[in-house]
């Protein structure tokens, strides 16, 4: 009865922690993107991705945007990552792809498209420009005169427009290779009465991000203000707000709208104060913007204002690079590192570091996994040994049990002295999972949010270790043609997993207690669903740490036969 009663008791939590988890990884870990490759047929078949720019426009479009890019004058954009076009009437920059990044892994997919005009669905663009009293400036639909024809990094363009009332606007626009614009704007007073103005730079998009934001992952508007990063704000704040949004006072700082992968940020002089926020000033519309200090300009004087803006990819060097060469107040959290940033960004350098070596981001993590065991191999030491100081005391543990069963309180007094008597820690055992939690949660973070590990393959049919692993067992490896869910999305990685953890469990010396046998039977295959749709390159993380848990236990029961012996038989003995 004992024994029924313990194995149904231990199917019920299975069952609990199994369907529960779905619900509770939403919230702390959600599920890695969707596969870039399908099974169908037995053959690999690349999967359109429809959330793979910030902004995708379709056939639905107000305007086609080939067609809105026509209607208005240009100059041409080429850097070596950068392409596009800067549109002269509201000298706006509003149309930009990312050379280096594609939709898909397929040969002929487009690059990502980051910025588009207005007019066209989903729009999104930077505009620069100056307001104040006694001063036509000027407007969106003002057409300014360029002095070239296309912006590369050798050669910054000039945008001129003037009133009719003496002033005169100019904006020197420059670009480097990677992805950062330099715009200074400049206003000269040829009237004959001072002029109060300011400078502004804003950001528009329509439409929220394609990426959903999470716990672990914001996206969205996003900033920092006098030195703090602010996550706290979504598009749904700036659909309760409206126009009158969230406003921010700051010296220097950044803000702008962060996807998951791409940046728009408009960043002022470092030490230039300046009104900061972002605003819903229509339905659907979002814009960050900044204003600097008003200034009076005197007939016959000009005033100047610097500004960077940044649209590109978040990759981890060339924010790092940015912020130190620009000064740019951590620039690098522009990635929701999250409460273990000190801990994810050493694991981001040694396996960014080792990919750069090995060529291959699989063989990457394997090689992480390697290092961080070797870390853990004395704690691992003291592990075993516990474990073997626990088998030991087990019988004297099962006879404590027996003569207080009906006296708690002295039974753990009893317990307690047992364990300082024998010198053996129940829970050492537990030291290197616990200490392996947040490097499992660091790899998870990076796998999940740094650029470098999108569309990155490994062997085979594995062409993205950021995305689950395609090839599912209940569907036949593609042979059948329907797509398991999720949750039934039982890959060959997923089932290495379960083994791997099943072998791992069989080496250990077994438990006395029947009910902790039956719990760890199921654990392997219950942690086989678990993980099944999370990043393909966390399962093989956990896959080469299994079996070197395994290499490292049959080396120890090498050394040491007897912390292979049955507790029932040290029991009896």
């Amino acid at each position: 009865m004992d024994n029924q009663r313990n194995l149904i008791l231990a199917i019920v939590l299975s069952a609990i922690v199994l369907f529960g988890w779905t619900a509770l990884s939403q919230r702390f870990f959600p599920p890695a993107k969707p596969p870039v490759t399908q099974i169908v047929g037995g053959k690999e078949v690349v999967v359109p991705n429809p959330n793979a720019g910030a902004v995708a426009n379709g056939p639905a479009a107000i305007r086609d945007r080939a067609v809105v890019l026509k209607e208005t004058p240009r100059i041409a954009i080429d850097t070596p990552k950068l392409a596009g076009s800067i549109n002269l009437k509201g000298a706006r920059i509003d149309d930009l792809v990312l050379k280096s990044y594609k939709e898909t892994i397929a040969k002929d997919s487009p690059p990502i498209r980051l910025l588009s005009p207005d007019g066209s669905k989903d729009s999104y663009f930077a505009g620069f420009g100056w307001t104040g009293d006694g001063v036509e400036a000027p407007g969106p639909n003002s057409v300014w005169t360029a002095d070239a024809t296309m912006l590369t990094p050798a050669k910054p363009i000039t945008l001129r427009w003037s009133n009719t009332h003496g002033q005169a606007f100019e904006t020197v626009i420059a670009v480097d290779a990677d992805y950062m614009f330099s715009v200074t704007q400049k206003l000269s007073n040829g009237g004959a009465a001072p002029v109060a103005a300011r400078s502004y730079a804003l950001v528009s998009r329509n439409g929220v991000s394609k990426d959903i934001g999470t716990w672990t992952n914001h996206t969205g508007p996003i900033g920092v203000f006098d030195g703090s990063a602010n996550y706290k704000i979504n598009f749904k704040d700036l659909d309760k707000s409206g126009a009158a949004g969230s406003r921010f006072g700051s010296t220097g700082g950044w803000l702008g709208f962060g996807d998951k992968y791409w940046l728009t940020a408009l960043i002022p002089d470092p030490n230039a104060p300046v009104e900061a926020g972002f605003l819903s000033p229509s339905d659907q519309v979002y814009q960050a913007v900044y204003t600097g200090k008003p200034v009076i300009v005197a007939p016959g004087k000009a005033i100047a204002a610097t500004q960077h803006f940044f649209a590109g990819a978040k990759e981890v060097r060339t924010l790092d690079r940015y912020e130190k060469t620009l000064g740019i107040a951590q620039f690098d959290k522009a990635i929701d590192w999250g409460w273990f940033y000190w801990f994810e960004r050493p694991i981001f350098w040694v396996l960014d570091n080792i990919f750069r070596l090995v060529g291959n981001f699989g063989v990457a993590i394997i090689l992480l996994t390697f290092v961080v065991r070797g870390l853990m191999f004395p704690i691992a030491q003291k592990q075993f040994k516990s474990m073997a100081g626990m088998r030991v005391v087990q019988p004297k543990m099962k006879e404590l049990q027996e003569r207080h069963k009906d006296d708690k309180p002295r039974l753990q007094q009893e317990m307690l002295k047992l364990y300082q008597e024998e010198k053996v820690n129940p829970l050492a055992g537990c030291l290197p999972i616990v200490i392996q939690i947040p490097v499992f949660y660091a790899l998870y973070k990076v796998l999940m949010l740094t650029i470098e590990m999108r569309h990155q393959p490994f062997i085979l049919w594995i062409r993205d270790l950021s995305a689950p692993d395609p090839l599912h067992i209940l569907n036949l490896f593609g042979l059948l043609p329907f797509t398991p869910p999720a949750f039934l999305g039982i890959g060959v990685l997923a089932l290495l997993l379960g083994f791997s953890m099943w072998l791992q469990f069989k080496l250990n010396p077994q438990p006395m207690d029947d009910s902790q046998k039956q719990i760890f039977s199921l654990m392997p295959w219950l942690m086989m669903f678990i993980m099944a749709p999370f990043a393909a390159g966390l399962l093989v993380y956990w896959i080469t740490s299994n079996f070197l848990t395994i290499a490292q236990q049959a080396w120890l029961y090498s050394r040491h036969p007897g912390m292979k012996t049955p507790a029932v038989a040290v029991a009896k003995k």
